[in-house]
């Protein structure tokens, strides 16, 4: 699948269909061990929510993509891609690194807990913004996949 989280182990797309649908297999084409993708970006496209990476090129140091095994070569340019979407108000991050980019990027002090934001202003247009911080959709998280969607239903339940 040409997509973000393609994988069909991680569980981000079973984590939508539970927090949306109550079903985690919602999404999934468990024919073709993959995801339905077409479904999967026409809901998207109506909730309003949008998909990137914080960086553009990283080197994966180990061949996993454990935040340890990354190195971040290229950051994305958050300035210019959230200028894109000014009635973007939320960003959510699934793992540490991701959430240290951005905070240094736009100088957020304070580490938001697993399930929480913390709130920020997009200086390039004085938007107030919340970093949200979700717990990682990968398996290797120490969290059953319903709590996970518990935590995304209630950030989708404030934010859409």
């Amino acid at each position: 699948m040409n997509f973000f989280y393609p994988n069909f182990i991680n569980d981000m797309w079973r984590i939508f269909g539970l927090a949306f649908f109550d079903d985690k297999a919602h999404f999934v084409d468990e024919a073709n061990k993959t995801f339905k993708l077409d479904e999967l970006k026409a809901f998207l496209t109506v909730k309003g929510v949008g998909l990137y990476d914080t960086a553009t090129a990283v080197n994966r140091t180990t061949g996993t993509a454990a935040d340890k095994d990354l190195e971040v070569i290229e950051p994305t340019d958050l300035d210019a891609l959230l200028l894109k979407v000014p009635d973007c108000t939320n960003v959510v991050v699934t793992g540490q690194l991701a959430a240290d980019v951005l905070r240094a990027h736009f100088n957020i002090a304070q580490q938001p807990k697993v399930g929480t934001y913390v709130p920020f202003i997009f200086q390039p247009d004085g938007r107030q913004m919340r970093l949200y911080r979700m717990p990682s959709s990968s398996r290797a998280y120490p969290l059953k996949v319903e709590k996970k969607a518990q935590f995304y239903r209630a950030m989708f339940d404030e934010t859409l």
